[in-house]
């Protein structure tokens, strides 16, 4: 199988974990535990592949600083072609930080980098050794966007697939263009809330129909709920969430689309990738941050079987 390139951001997370409160103006608080860990919904969902065994090539920019020293070492250290990977001394690398209580999560992000990737940095050179395309982050890679329908155009016409996971809008203006974008996408990966948004309807089913171009299979992650995603017979196919003791869920939807897009790659029928994709992201939620404790391929089909 061709190797799955990722074009997306670069950040860091800082993590602080079970913080007696949130920060209030004027006040300091006092966290029970902090880390500083590979964040972006990019990275993420790029080691979650590599950690389940694909080989993977990463594209995108970062500053020519620490922050962006950390996030390269990341990838290598995952076994991740990183020589598409530009360090501008002129950008700083994105960083954000999580501040987690016991009943809720706020982050604070200062963007840098994140948006600085353009369609143009991804030659036809470097599509040409991929077989699929995968970017997340829609809404944050400002660079990215206007041209994200051209380049998927691109990567079609080299023989990829390509899949795409828009994250959420900081600015929730959604916009319209997602019947046009769609059609030159062949997976589309949003979680529930972005979904609502995006389709401008009320139910999952409704927002399914809606955008329902024949080619396009959308799959709505739903946390808890697990998945679901269009039948063949126009009603709702659901596969249900893997219950685990979770310690955190940073980026458990970037480990979906890892584990979805491993199975879907290998042909495997969409109902089972759902449920690869569910097991990864569940599994995902073991460890602090989002790459602590990414399922490999053995542990996911461990509870693949163990679970109907």
């Amino acid at each position: 199988m061709k190797r799955i390139l990722v074009a997306g951001e670069l950040n860091v997370d800082l993590v602080f974990r079970d913080c007696r409160s949130f920060p209030t103006p004027g006040h300091e608080v006092l966290a029970e535990d902090a880390q500083v860990v590979p964040g972006s919904s990019s990275m993420i969902c790029a080691m979650g592949l590599a950690r389940l065994g694909d080989t993977v090539a990463f594209a995108g920019k970062a500053g020519a600083d620490g922050w962006g020293d950390f996030c390269v070492a990341a990838l290598q250290g995952a076994g991740i072609d990183v020589a598409a990977v530009r360090r501008d001394p002129a950008l700083r690398t994105g960083i954000t930080a999580s501040f987690s209580t016991r009943g809720d999560r706020a982050l604070v992000t200062f963007a840098g980098a994140i948006g600085a990737l353009r369609a143009d940095d991804i030659d036809d050179a470097l599509l040409a050794g991929a077989g699929h395309l995968h970017v997340s982050s829609y809404y944050l890679q400002g660079a990215l966007r206007p041209d994200l329908k051209s380049l998927c155009a691109r990567a079609r016409a080299h023989g990829l697939s390509t899949s795409l996971d828009p994250g959420f809008d900081p600015e929730q203006r959604w916009g319209n263009e997602w019947p046009c974008l769609l059609s030159e996408v062949d997976l589309f990966l949003p979680n529930d809330v972005e979904f609502a948004a995006i389709s401008g309807c009320g139910s999952v089913l409704d927002g399914l129909r809606a955008l329902d171009n024949g080619r396009t299979c959308i799959v709505v992650k739903r946390g808890r709920q697990g998945c679901a995603t269009l039948g063949r017979d126009g009603n709702l196919l659901e596969s249900p969430a893997f219950a685990l003791d979770a310690v955190d869920s940073t980026g458990a939807g970037d480990s979906f689309d890892a584990g979805f897009l491993h199975a879907w790659l290998r042909g495997h029928p969409l109902a089972e990738a759902m449920r690869w994709g569910n097991a990864c992201g569940a599994l995902s939620t073991r460890g602090v941050g989002g790459t602590a404790r990414q399922a490999d391929a053995g542990e996911a089909k461990a509870l693949l079987e163990t679970s109907p």
